[in-house]
């Protein structure tokens, strides 16, 4: 809107000294008017450049900016996960969750089923199927972190001094069936912190399915049950490549 504006108040400035040059002044002083339209229409120019190639270049920077809150946020996802898988529970620690890829290990566990003999009585036996899982060993939960900066995931990449928010809650995901949740978080204002202000409120207001929606840049969620993000698959591709 800002732009087509501008557009429109350049078209019709330019009607209006048009006539004014044809009308009112002497024709021995029009080569000034003529030099000062050419000025006028090199500034236009520029600002009408400027008006398409500014939010083009905000979407290029925002990315740029989003991608690696994106990738520490999935450090903090896996670290959750596996605290999950070895503790039952997810944490709010954050010292503690690094400790842990320090520091745990994995069961590694092989099911198999056996066939057992069962007495149905009255001289009826049975061949019956049953699953067991038995523990094999146990290997380090840092192995899943080998060459990621864990150390430093609570950190919002490029905002100094601000961390990740991390939460956990429960949901009742069937009457009776409560399911821990956690959630990773960082405000897009801080992470765009600088850029054009009016793009950055279109970008907190952003809803669209192949845009990071809402104001936050988040993994997890405590409303419902989920370990996924809330960015397009588009930033997963472009970390992919990176790696």
């Amino acid at each position: 809107m800002e732009l087509l504006g501008m557009i429109l108040a350049a078209a019709l400035g330019s009607v209006i000294v048009a006539i004014v040059i044809v009308k009112y002044l002497p024709l021995k002083l029009r080569w000034v008017a003529s030099l000062l339209l050419l000025v006028l229409a090199v500034f236009l120019g520029t600002k009408i450049y400027n008006g398409i190639m500014e939010p083009i270049n905000f979407n290029k920077n925002k990315v740029a900016k989003f991608a690696p809150v994106i990738e520490n946020l999935k450090i903090i996802r896996d670290a959750q996960v596996k605290h999950y898988e070895v503790t039952g529970a997810y944490t709010t620690n954050k010292q503690g969750l690094i400790q842990f890829i320090d520091s745990a290990k994995l069961a590694l566990t092989n099911t198999k089923t056996i066939v057992e003999k069962v007495n149905r009585g009255g001289g009826v036996i049975v061949d019956v199927e049953k699953r067991v899982t038995d523990t094999i060993g146990y290997e380090p939960v840092l192995k899943y972190f080998e060459g990621r900066d864990y150390k430093n995931m609570f950190a919002v990449p490029n905002v100094p001094g601000k961390e990740f928010e991390l939460e956990i809650g429960t949901v009742e995901k069937v009457p009776g069936l409560v399911v821990p949740t956690f959630r990773a978080r960082a405000h897009k204002k801080d992470i765009l912190k600088g850029m054009n202000e009016s793009l950055v409120k279109q970008e907190l207001e952003d809803i669209r399915t192949d845009q990071i929606k809402g104001e936050f840049v988040s993994v997890g969620s405590l409303d419902e049950v989920t370990t996924g993000g809330n960015w397009p698959p588009s930033y997963d591709k472009q970390i992919d490549k990176k790696e």
